[in-house]
């Protein structure tokens, strides 16, 4: 059985900041909207592809520290930034993918995520904007 090791050494930035050290989870996914285009006797139901809306969902360590992540985040709330992913800090390749969302939203930014004896983590969505997948250098 064919197994993969992904995300094991991951780089993650935000408009060029690297956040992969405060990074404990990554989840690209690609969405294009379906659009349904059933017509009058049709007997199933089709679609067909409408407008993308992909997004990257990062789960980090709510630093406060100087060049960390909330410093890093707290003016992009409401505005368009660049976020790139990919599975290992190796260069990039057809096995090791750079991943991208140029103009991708961030409505929202979680300020506190507190429990007892835990590190505080917050998860932040990045929607929309242009995918594209580079696999050579």
């Amino acid at each position: 059985m064919a197994t993969s090791t992904l995300l094991s050494n991951p780089t993650v930035t935000v408009n060029s900041v690297d956040l992969t050290d405060q990074c404990t989870a990554a989840v690209f996914t690609r969405v294009i909207e379906q659009l349904e285009s059933t017509a009058f006797g049709q007997t199933n139901r089709s679609y067909v592809g409408g407008l993308e809306n992909s997004t990257l969902t990062l789960t980090l360590y709510n630093s406060f520290a100087a060049s960390e992540t909330y410093a890093t985040l707290k003016a992009l709330v409401g505005t368009q930034v660049n976020v790139t992913a990919k599975p290992s800090s190796a260069a990039v390749a057809v096995t090791n993918p750079l991943s991208t969302l140029t103009g991708a939203y961030l409505s929202t930014l979680p300020i506190i995520n507190s429990q007892l004896g835990s590190l505080e983590t917050i998860d932040i969505v990045f929607t929309g904007g242009s995918y594209t997948v580079t696999t050579t250098p």
